[in-house]
C-alpha cells in the first residue's frame, strides 16, 4: 500500500510540476491592482464601450443642427415609350414616341431650424437631355431654388431634444467615470478576498506546526502522567483537523486566485501573489461637502432632471396632437432652358409657391384627450418619485458619509486587536507548555488569534470599499482635493 502511494505521489509531481513552472508569477500591490482594474479589466472595458455608444448618439444630436451638404444624381435616367398626352387643338389624348435621355444632377443645403422646428434648404440643378425622336437636346437649370418648410401648431422635436441631448451626454460622462470607480470598488472586493485566503493559508500552515508540535510534547507528557488522556485526545484532534485546514485553505486559495486573475484580464500562465497593505489615508469628509459635489456631479441626478424633461416633452407632443396641426410650405427659385450650355443660364424665369396644409380631429372620441391626460398623469407620477429619489439619496449619502468616517477607526482597533490576540496566544501557549492551564483555554486563544488576522483584513476591505465609493458618488479626489476626470476624446478613438 506505501508502494502504491509513494508511485500515485511521483505521478501527480510529475504532472503538476510543468504547469507550475510554466505559470509567470506576479507580486502584486492594492495599488497596482486598482490600476489594472481601471485599465484593462473587462469591466472597465464594457464601460468605456457604453460611453462611447452614448458619445456617437450625442454627436449624430449635434449633426442635426449643422447645415447638411449633398450631392445627388441620376446618370443616365433613359426612357422609351409611348406617353398619352392632351392635344389641346384637337381636344382629344393622343399617344406620342418618347425617346429621351435624360442626365441629372443637383447640389442642396439643408439647415434644420431649432427654435421652430422648420428646415431651409438652398438647391442648384441641372438636367441635360437629349431627345433622340426630334435629334435635339438642351439644358434644363435652376441656379437657385429656396425651400421652407415650416411646421405650425405642432410638436418640435428638435426644440426638445436641444434639452434632453445635452443631459443624456453629459449623464453618460459622469456614468462612466462612476463605473470605473465601482470597476475599483470591486477590485477592491478582490484583491482583499484573495488576501483573505492567503492570510487563511498562512493560519492553517502556522496551526498546523503549532498543532504538530504540541500534539508531539502532548505524547511525551501524557507518557509522563502530568496530562490526561482527553486532553491529548484534543490536541491529536486540533491535529487532525489543522491538516483538514490546510487543504480546504489551499483549495479556497485558487479559487479566489482565478476570480482576480479574470477580473483583471489575465491568461491562466499567471500566478498572482498580493502584498496586502499595511497603511490607510488620514481623511475625514464632511457632509456638506459631499452633499454639494453630489449635487454637481452624481449622474443619478442627473438622471433625474433629465426624467423630468422627457415627461416635460411627452405632455407637450400629447398637448400637440390632440388639436390643430398644420404645416407651411413655401419656395422661391430661378428656372431656365437652351440648348447652349453657355445660354442656360442668361435669362431665368422665377419659379415659386406657397402651400398651407392642415388637420385637425373633428371626431376621435377622446383618444388624443386621453393621451394628453395619460402623459399629464405620468408627468406627476414622475416628479413624485424624483422628489422621493432625492429624498432617499440624501439620506443614504448621510448614512455613507458617516459609515466611511468610522471606517478609520475600525482598522486602528482591528490592527490593535489582531497584535494583541497573537501576543495572548504566545503567552497562552508557553503557559500550557508548564502545564499552568489547560487544553481548552489554549484552544480558545488559538481562536481569538485567527478571528482577529480575519477581521484585520476584512475592516480594511471594509475602509477601501467605502472610500472608493465615497468617490464614485461624488466623483471626487478627496486625497488629491480634485475632481475626477478622464480624456473623453481618447476614449472614443
Amino acid at each position: 500500500m506505501k508502494r502504491v502511494k509513494l508511485v500515485l505521489i511521483i505521478i501527480l509531481l510529475v504532472t503538476i510540476t510543468p504547469v507550475l513552472n510554466s505559470q509567470e508569477i506576479r507580486q502584486l500591490t492594492f495599488d497596482e491592482v486598482i490600476s489594472l482594474a481601471a485599465e484593462q479589466s473587462p469591466n472597465a472595458l464594457m464601460a468605456k464601450h457604453r460611453f462611447r455608444a452614448s458619445y456617437w448618439q450625442y454627436r449624430t444630436f449635434v449633426a442635426e443642427y449643422r447645415p447638411m451638404l449633398s450631392l445627388n444624381g441620376t446618370v443616365p435616367n433613359y426612357s422609351s415609350a409611348y406617353n398619352r398626352v392632351w392635344n389641346s387643338s384637337t381636344q382629344e389624348y393622343e399617344y406620342v414616341a418618347v425617346n429621351v435621355l435624360q442626365t441629372q444632377g443637383s447640389l442642396s443645403l439643408t439647415q434644420n431650424i431649432g427654435p421652430t422646428g422648420g428646415t431651409i434648404s438652398l438647391n442648384s440643378d441641372i438636367t441635360h437631355e437629349v431627345d433622340f425622336e426630334r435629334d435635339s437636346y438642351k439644358y434644363i437649370t435652376s441656379p437657385l431654388n429656396i425651400i421652407l418648410t415650416q411646421p405650425i401648431l405642432r410638436y418640435n422635436e428638435l426644440k426638445w431634444q436641444k434639452k434632453i441631448e445635452p443631459l443624456k451626454y453629459e449623464e453618460a460622462r459622469k456614468t462612466y467615470l462612476r463605473e470605473v470607480e465601482n470597476v475599483r470598488i470591486m477590485a477592491v472586493q478582490n484583491f482583499f478576498s484573495l488576501a483573505l485566503a492567503q492570510i487563511n493559508r498562512e493560519i492553517a500552515e502556522t496551526n498546523m506546526q503549532n498543532a504538530d508540535t504540541l500534539y508531539q510534547i502532548a505524547k511525551g507528557r501524557y507518557n509522563l502522567g502530568t496530562i490526561a488522556e482527553d486532553e491529548l485526545l484534543q490536541l491529536e484532534l486540533s491535529y487532525l483537523n489543522a491538516g483538514t485546514a490546510i487543504n480546504e485553505s489551499e483549495i479556497n486559495l485558487r479559487d479566489r486566485e482565478i476570480r482576480l486573475r479574470s477580473f483583471l484580464g489575465f491568461n491562466q500562465n499567471v500566478r498572482l501573489e498580493l502584498l496586502i497593505p499595511s497603511y490607510i489615508p488620514e481623511l475625514e469628509v464632511e457632509v456638506a461637502e459631499v452633499m454639494k459635489l453630489a449635487e454637481e456631479n452624481n449622474p443619478d441626478l442627473i438622471a433625474l432632471e433629465r426624467q423630468l424633461v422627457e415627461a416635460q416633452s411627452s405632455v407637450a407632443q400629447a398637448k400637440a396632437e390632440k388639436g390643430l396641426n398644420a404645416n407651411l410650405s413655401a419656395s422661391y427659385g430661378l428656372r431656365d432652358q437652351d440648348p447652349d450650355f453657355n445660354l442656360a443660364y442668361s435669362n431665368p424665369d422665377r419659379q415659386q409657391s406657397v402651400r398651407l396644409g392642415f388637420s385637425m380631429p373633428i371626431l376621435d372620441w377622446g383618444l388624443g384627450r386621453g393621451r394628453y391626460k395619460m402623459a399629464r398623469s405620468s408627468q406627476e407620477l414622475t416628479q413624485v418619485q424624483v422628489e422621493q429619489s432625492r429624498i432617499d439619496f440624501e439620506q443614504n449619502l448621510m448614512l455613507d458619509v458617516q459609515q466611511f468616517n468610522l471606517q478609520d477607526d475600525q482598522v486602528k482597533i482591528a490592527a490593535k486587536s489582531d497584535t494583541v490576540a497573537a501576543k495572548m496566544y504566545e503567552v497562552t501557549k508557553q503557559r500550557f507548555l508548564i502545564g499552568r492551564i489547560d487544553v481548552l483555554e489554549l484552544n480558545n486563544a488559538d481562536t481569538k488569534k485567527d478571528q482577529n488576522k480575519r477581521s484585520y483584513i476584512q475592516a480594511l476591505s471594509n475602509y477601501w470599499v467605502y472610500f472608493f465609493n465615497m468617490r464614485s458618488l461624488t466623483l471626487y479626489d478627496f486625497l488629491n482635493r480634485k475632481p475626477l476626470e478622464t480624456d473623453f476624446e481618447k476614449l472614443v478613438e
